[in-house]
């Protein structure tokens, strides 16, 4: 069933977007490996994380769901216990990729498996370097799932990542874990650093030296409470639209600002985007409010290292060019070809079916801004983030406008819809 979307003369008011999907599974994993009890407010309910929460359930892990807080009954790092059934991951990469990472190590064998959006994404950069650890670890045509991971002592190991991905860093790191010896990784650019804090405050030695991080297998991991900020991947859908609609205000609550996830404020920012940071406090992880205003956006060239730290926002920053003077470039994106759908191609066909000028690039888009666009009838690719940057499009699009299987926006925002029409019921 299709949702149908409509233009708006413009949005205002407050909204608090769900918990950081990065931050949700990290909590949930390494409370599983921790002794005591974490307990997790501001978890994001989405499909994702609990597919992370199942799989953790299916290995002896108690968890305690609420309303308001996850509670996760640590076991320490050689606690959990060997599955009854297939591992089931869902649409979740973070939940596959990190978690072959701890699987690797254990004293048991697993079958790891998502659905047929994950049996299409490529495992081979993962299972390469835990094959160089010493993992013992198989897949569907080598690199595919279903992944099967059989017992073996793990050695640490030196490794170049091939790619800047916070997925391939983490499942290196937590394989370390149960490692004789050192692990290190090796970044191109520096991608979300969210395993690296959550381990060193849970008591591991994880030391970084500019894109060198070195982790020191520890004796064990103390449980601490986790609040989890808001997710600005899931911000940036109502920064983007505050901005392009006219006589538009929006304030952001609770938005994590961690350093390597802002990519998407200094490229917006750096189009002539009118957004404040405000009340800026934390500790572990740095969180804000944001007021985004409306503002005459111009084209720019978003490429290179920023490229890590804005990976997830991309599709909406997509948008935002669409409506923007001039020509905006995005390259060094070749990662978007294998997320949950080809976000390039798909962002490609999505804007032009708007009559926007858009050309897709073998690492990216260009696209010439400043036209008038109009409705139309979008495909989601059951992509959650095309999903929801189609939506922003269609506010300032004229005319009606509908996108199919919006279901798909429960694997980050269960309640996205609803949070748009608030501020539009309130403009």
């Amino acid at each position: 069933m299709s949702y149908p979307l409509s233009c708006a003369p413009s949005l205002r008011g407050t909204v608090t977007v769900p918990g950081d999907k990065s931050i949700s599974h990290r909590a949930v994993m390494f409370g599983a490996l921790a002794e005591g009890d974490t307990h997790i407010t501001g978890f994001l309910m989405g499909e994702d994380c609990l597919s992370t929460i199942s799989c953790f359930q299916k290995m002896g892990i108690a968890i305690d769901v609420s309303d308001d807080e996850v509670v996760v009954h640590g076991a320490g790092l050689h606690g959990l216990k060997a599955p009854t059934e297939l591992l089931y991951t869902g649409n979740s990469g973070t939940t596959t990729r990190l978690l072959c990472g701890i699987l690797a190590g254990q004293p048991f064998c697993s079958t790891l498996n998502g659905d047929a959006s994950i049996q299409k994404r490529p495992m081979g950069r993962i299972i390469k370097p835990l094959r160089m650890m010493g993992a013992n670890i198989d897949g569907k045509e080598g690199n595919l799932c279903p992944l099967t991971i059989q017992p073996a002592a793990l050695k640490g190991i030196r490794y170049e990542l091939p790619v800047a991905s916070a997925q391939l860093k983490s499942s290196i790191l937590l394989a370390g874990l149960f490692a004789d010896g050192q692990t290190t990784v090796i970044e191109p650019a520096a991608s979300r650093d969210h395993t690296e804090r959550m381990l060193r405050g849970l008591g591991a030695k994880v030391e970084t030296n500019d894109k060198i991080i070195t982790l020191t297998p520890p004796e064990t991991l103390h449980a601490v409470d986790v609040n989890v900020p808001g997710d600005i991947s899931s911000a940036a859908y109502f920064l983007v639209a505050g901005l392009i609609l006219p006589d538009s205000e929006i304030v952001i609550r609770n938005v994590g600002i961690n350093p390597t996830r802002t990519g998407i404020l200094d490229a917006l920012e750096a189009m002539g985007a009118d957004i404040e940071r405000l009340n800026e406090r934390g500790d572990v992880e740095p969180v804000c409010d944001l007021r985004v205003r409306s503002s005459k956006l111009h084209g720019t060239v978003i490429g290179g290292d920023i490229i890590p730290r804005l990976i997830d926002e991309l599709p909406v920053l997509a948008v935002a060019a669409a409506f923007a003077e001039d020509e905006t470039v995005i390259r060094d994106a070749q990662e978007l070809k294998v997320k949950e759908s080809n976000r390039i191609a798909a962002m490609t066909a999505e804007l032009s079916r708007t009559g926007a000028d858009v050309t897709e690039t073998d690492d990216g888009m260009i696209i010439r801004g400043g036209r008038k666009l109009h409705g139309a009838a979008f495909t989601s690719y059951a992509d959650h983030r095309v999903a929801m940057s189609m939506a922003v499009c269609a506010l300032a699009c004229e005319g009606e406008s509908s996108i199919d299987d919006p279901a798909c926006v429960a694997i980050s925002y269960p309640t996205f819809f609803e949070t748009l029409d608030s501020l539009k019921t309130n403009s």
